[in-house]
């Protein structure tokens, strides 16, 4: 058992307790407050007035996925073979022992949410997880928690230089209406039991952004970027978010007008 006193204590319903303890017990926090009773047994550690807070949570990283160091060689976050690879995930492109995963606990981070990179138009299935571990299957909190996608600089630059769809953000809005397209009609022929039905892994995936059970989570810094997503959204209405939202504060009111969700940042890209 570990009791920690004396401490500034950030709390997420319960606002800043001052003097406040927390106590522990198997690795679970027991109790937190200013009058925490504290039992004898207890490691007890003085917080001498320092500051605790909940840990912190990165909404978007490519942390394990893009590891610190290694170039090519650790770089499993973006499969640049296809524009469109809704049939991969990153779960298994993460290596635990990623030195990013420690620097992330050092700064406080203790939950992530880890998605591929934003070369493809539609990047793969994403996911949650604790950064304390070794095997990341057993640091999972939630999978999938959304299926990635990308408009943009990014797509376009990486395949508009092989000579490759897309070159233009006409050629990259354009691939994600076909992509969703064939995953509505998926998703109908399955539903009415159609005899020339027949399982796909690329449109699987894909079909629980068209069911709902997933947010598509949109890559999108430019302004008409963002409206570009928030357009095509509509047009199939699913559930998704602006990723990054560099460019976000141009177009406040159709953001809010739109009930757009967004995910702002981060300021540390590699991450």
């Amino acid at each position: 058992m570990l009791a920690i006193t004396n401490a500034k204590i950030y709390t997420v319903t319960d606002g800043v307790i001052e003097q406040g303890s927390i106590l522990m017990q198997g690795g679970k926090i027991t109790a937190v407050g200013k009058s925490v009773s504290i039992p004898a047994e207890a490691q007890v550690i003085d917080a001498k007035g320092a500051i605790i807070t909940p840990g912190f949570i990165d909404e978007h990283t490519h942390v394990g996925g893009w590891e610190e160091g290694l170039g090519w060689e650790g770089a499993d976050f973006n499969e640049w073979t296809d524009p469109v690879t809704p049939h991969v995930s990153i779960l298994d492109g993460i290596n635990p022992a990623d030195i990013g995963f420690a620097d992330a606990r050092k700064g406080g981070v203790t939950t992530v949410q880890i998605t591929p990179g934003s070369s493809n138009i539609i990047g793969g299935l994403m996911l949650a997880l604790k950064t304390s571990g070794t095997i990341v299957d057993k640091m999972v909190l939630k999978y999938p928690t959304g299926m990635k996608s990308a408009l943009g600089e990014n797509p376009k630059s990486t395949y508009g230089s092989q000579g490759k769809a897309p070159a233009t953000r006409m050629g990259s809005a354009a691939l994600l209406r076909e992509a969703l397209l064939s995953a509505k009609q998926y998703v109908a022929k399955q539903e009415r039991g159609d005899k020339d039905w027949k399982f796909d892994q690329k449109l699987d995936n894909l079909a629980k952004v068209i069911r709902k059970e997933i947010p598509l989570r949109i890559h999108a810094h430019r302004a008409d970027d963002i409206l570009t997503a928030i357009r095509i959204g509509k047009e199939f209405d699913i559930n998704f978010t602006i990723e990054h939202c560099t460019e976000g504060h141009l177009i406040a009111d159709e953001i809010v007008k739109n009930n757009v969700t967004a995910c702002v940042g981060p300021t540390i890209w590699r991450r």
